[in-house]
C-alpha cells in the first residue's frame, strides 16, 4: 500500500487525508498543534463545496449530509449599501435550480470536527523541520522535530499560508498583504436574511447559524483598525449608522471577535516538486470575500486523490486540473475586496450603479463558471 503524510490537520489537510485513504493510501496525518481545533466563528459552505464534501463522505450519513444538517440554509441575501439599500438581490431558489444546493452556514469548528472524525487519526505536537523530496525511484521523507523520519510515496503540504514546507521549496510564494483586516464573530441574534453590506470604506456580511445566532464578519482598512485588547467597542463606533440589524448584532455578541490581518499568496512556480504536492492555502491562500477558500481546498483534495498514484509524476495531472480554477478564483477574489472597499464618492456611486444594473442573468453565469453545475463530472475542475 502506497504511503502519504499529510501536514496540516486543519480543513484542507483533513479533507485530503480523508480522500486519499478513500483511494486506498495509507495515510499519517502531522500536525504542529497539540490540539488542532479550528479557531474561527462562521463559514458559508457553498454548492460547490457541499458536493466535493459529498465525494469524501457520501450518502445520507456522509460528511456533506452532515454539513447540511449542522448548518442553517441562506434563504436570501445578496448587496447592499451601508444604508440598507438592495444593489442586488440573491435569488436562492434559482440558485438551488441551477446548482442542486443552496448555501449552508455553520460554526466552522463544527465543520472542521466533522472531517475530524471522518479522517485518520491525527498525530499532533509534530512539528515538520524539512522534507526530502524524493524522485521517481526514492521516496520522499519527511523530518520531524523529534528527530523521526517519515518516509511516503507522497507528501502533502497542507500547513497553510505559512507553510513550511512550501517556503522551504517554493521561496518566491510568499504571503501577500492586502491593508485590510477582518473582523469575526457570533451573536445571540435570530438572522432573517444574510448578505453583504459595503459603504465608507468598510463592508460587513450577516449569515444564520443554528440555535438562533447570527455569523459576522467585517473588513476595514488595516491603517485605520487600533491596537488594543478588545477590539469591539471600536468595530461598534466604526459601524455606527449602519443599517439593522448590523448595531444589533454588535450589541448581542458572544465570545471573542477574532481579528486577523487579511492576505493571500503570491503563486509558487509550481505546485509540485518531487514526491510534494500544495493542497488548499499552501497552495492558493485567498482572500475571504468569495467565501472559497475552504471549498477550493476540499475540490484540491479530491482531485489528488484522484490523480496521485506512487509515480510523482501523476502530480502533473494534479496541478493541470485544479491550478488554473483555484488561482483564478483567488484573483477574483482580492479584487472583489479592493472594490468593496473603495471610498471616493464618484467611484462608489459608479460601482453601485454597476451592481445594481448588472442584469441577474449575467450575475448568475457568472457565479456558475466559478461553482460548476451539478452536471460538472468531479474530476473534472469546478471552479475555472
Amino acid at each position: 500500500m502506497a504511503r502519504a503524510v499529510v501536514v496540516g490537520a486543519g480543513l484542507g489537510g483533513l479533507a485530503g487525508a480523508i480522500a486519499l485513504s478513500r483511494h486506498g493510501w495509507d495515510v499519517t496525518v502531522l500536525e504542529r498543534r497539540a490540539e488542532p481545533d479550528e479557531a474561527g466563528a462562521g463559514i458559508a459552505v457553498w454548492p460547490n463545496a457541499l458536493r466535493a464534501l459529498d465525494v469524501l463522505g457520501p450518502g445520507p450519513t456522509g460528511i456533506g449530509a452532515q454539513a447540511r444538517a449542522a448548518g442553517t440554509v441562506e434563504v436570501g441575501g445578496g448587496i447592499r449599501t451601508m444604508s440598507g439599500r438592495w444593489l442586488a438581490r440573491t435569488d436562492t431558489a434559482d440558485l438551488r435550480r441551477r446548482q442542486g444546493d443552496r448555501v449552508v452556514v455553520l460554526r466552522r469548528p463544527d465543520l472542521h470536527a466533522l472531517l475530524r472524525t471522518a479522517a485518520p487519526e491525527v498525530t499532533t505536537g509534530v512539528e515538520v523541520r524539512r522534507v526530502d523530496p524524493g524522485d521517481a525511484t526514492r521516496p520522499a521523507v519527511v523530518h520531524d522535530d523529534a528527530g523521526r523520519e517519515h518516509p511516503a510515496e507522497l507528501v502533502v503540504a497542507a500547513d497553510g499560508l505559512r507553510s513550511t514546507i512550501r517556503a522551504a521549496a517554493w521561496p518566491e510564494a510568499v504571503p501577500r498583504p492586502t491593508g485590510q483586516t477582518g473582523f469575526r464573530l457570533i451573536a445571540a441574534h435570530d438572522l432573517a436574511e444574510g448578505g453583504e453590506s459595503w459603504g465608507n470604506g468598510a463592508l460587513v456580511g450577516l449569515g444564520p447559524l443554528p440555535g438562533a445566532r447570527t455569523y459576522l464578519y467585517a473588513v476595514v482598512p488595516t491603517a485605520e483598525v487600533p491596537a488594543r485588547d478588545d477590539p469591539l467597542p471600536w468595530l461598534r463606533a466604526r459601524l455606527a449608522g449602519w443599517h439593522d440589524p448590523i448595531p444589533s448584532v454588535l450589541d448581542a455578541v458572544e465570545g471573542p471577535v477574532l481579528v486577523h490581518a487579511l492576505e493571500d499568496l503570491r503563486p509558487p512556480r509550481s505546485w509540485h516538486q518531487g514526491r510534494i504536492a500544495l493542497l488548499g492555502d499552501a497552495a492558493h491562500a485567498m482572500t475571504p470575500n468569495l467565501g472559497q477558500g475552504a471549498a477550493q481546498a476540499f475540490l484540491d483534495a479530491v482531485a489528488l486523490a484522484e490523480e496521485a498514484t506512487d509515480d510523482p509524476a501523476s502530480l502533473a495531472a494534479y496541478e493541470a486540473r485544479r491550478r488554473p480554477g483555484a488561482e483564478a478564483v483567488a484573483r477574483r477574489s482580492r479584487r472583489a475586496g479592493e472594490v468593496a472597499l473603495w471610498r471616493s464618492p464618484l467611484a462608489v456611486a459608479a460601482r453601485n450603479a454597476l451592481v445594481a444594473a448588472l442584469p441577474a442573468g449575467v450575475a448568475a453565469a457568472g457565479l456558475d463558471r466559478m461553482l460548476g453545475t451539478p452536471d460538472t463530472p468531479h474530476q473534472k475542475d469546478m471552479s475555472s
